[in-house]
């Protein structure tokens, strides 16, 4: 889903940045441009952020990865 209109941005690539290394809001700001035309985006891209990092520290990175299991 489109986050940020102005710089279209996806939730897809927000997570993906994160996944890249991006550990912040600020750093995504600074990667993607989320949030520096109109700023209606903010909020949202902000709950992405931190629930991309939450399932990152929790270890639960399964988000677009295929799980393989050793037969």
């Amino acid at each position: 889903m489109y986050v940020c209109l102005c710089q279209g941005v996806t939730d897809g690539q927000i997570r993906d940045a994160i996944y890249e290394g991006c550990c912040s809001y600020r750093d995504v700001r600074e990667t993607l441009g989320v949030a520096s035309q109109c700023g209606k985006c903010a909020c949202l891209a902000k709950q992405v952020v931190r629930d991309t990092l939450s399932e990152v520290h929790n270890g639960q990175r399964t988000a677009g990865f295929a799980e393989f299991v050793a037969a």
